[in-house]
């Protein structure tokens, strides 16, 4: 792309990253919503056929007109999850397109919402490539980080052939007579009633009376009304565990940015 050494140089506001990688990363991210683009596995981005075909009938440079609606006109797709699943990520709140009139706070928490969204579908990618052993250590980690088990040792991974069901074993208390019993699963299509009807077995047989049923896709209707009706199994999603992940901060770091704001108090003379 002719991207001089100073140009490489140059870093965003926040003087996290380089210019150029920020700008060609959110490009990218508009690709994949014109479904133009796709990411076959970490770190390598390429045009899907659609998107060949669009190259080819576009030659560059594409007029100012065509850019804007690439950068734009996408914004409301929402992206899948995996790259070869139909999972759709409904449980994201879509934000409503802001008027040229918002105020800078307004812009401020929308460009947060794009960000987090994206990260959201940029974990459920990487979550699909893991092992399934590391994806159960991942969900482990990330259920200590919200706090259930005194230590990272009170939660156990158990998974693998003859497993009955069970990938991992949490003792909320030091002593372990209570217990809460995972199952983590990698996940292609929407896990069914079946599913959560075996795992619902494997309880039984521990005599648990808690457990966590945890997918990187979703759940049928019939699979929520079952889990509901037992009332002992809660459902986490590929959505909802990503957010999980973002809020504690499980293969995510939060960048700090500060934001200016004036103290009136200070300027208050009755007050000093």
């Amino acid at each position: 792309m002719a991207i001089t050494e100073e140009e490489r140089q140059e870093l965003v506001p926040s003087g996290t990253q380089p210019i150029y990688k920020n700008r060609a990363g959110w490009a990218h991210d508009r690709l994949k919503r014109a479904q133009l683009s796709s990411s076959p596995r970490r770190g390598h981005w390429q045009l899907t056929a659609q998107g060949r075909q669009y190259a080819a009938s576009n030659p560059p440079p594409l007029a100012p007109d065509q850019i804007e609606h690439l950068a734009v006109g996408y914004i409301d797709v929402r992206l899948s999850g995996l790259n070869e699943t139909s999972l759709v990520l409904d449980s994201i709140a879509e934000s409503p397109a802001l008027s040229v009139a918002a105020s800078p706070d307004d812009r401020l928490g929308q460009a947060v919402s794009e960000i987090r969204q994206s990260v959201v579908v940029e974990l459920l990618e990487l979550l699909g490539r893991v092992t399934p052993s590391y994806f159960e250590t991942i969900v482990l980690d990330l259920l200590h980080r919200m706090g259930y088990g005194t230590s990272r040792a009170d939660l156990q991974r158990i998974g693998g052939s003859g497993d009955g069901g069970i990938d991992g074993i949490i003792s909320l208390d030091k002593l372990g007579l209570e217990k809460i019993y995972v199952q983590a699963k990698r996940w292609q299509g929407t896990v069914g009633r079946p599913e959560v009807q075996a795992f619902y077995g494997a309880l039984a047989g521990q005599r648990a009376n808690k457990g966590v049923f945890i997918t990187t896709s979703g759940y049928t209707a019939q699979a929520i009304e079952f889990a509901k009706s037992v009332e002992k199994i809660v459902l986490i999603d590929g959505a909802r565990l990503s957010q999980l992940m973002i809020d504690h901060e499980i293969g995510v770091y939060a960048r700090v940015i500060k934001v200016p704001k004036i103290d009136s108090d200070y300027f208050d003379e009755d007050t000093t």
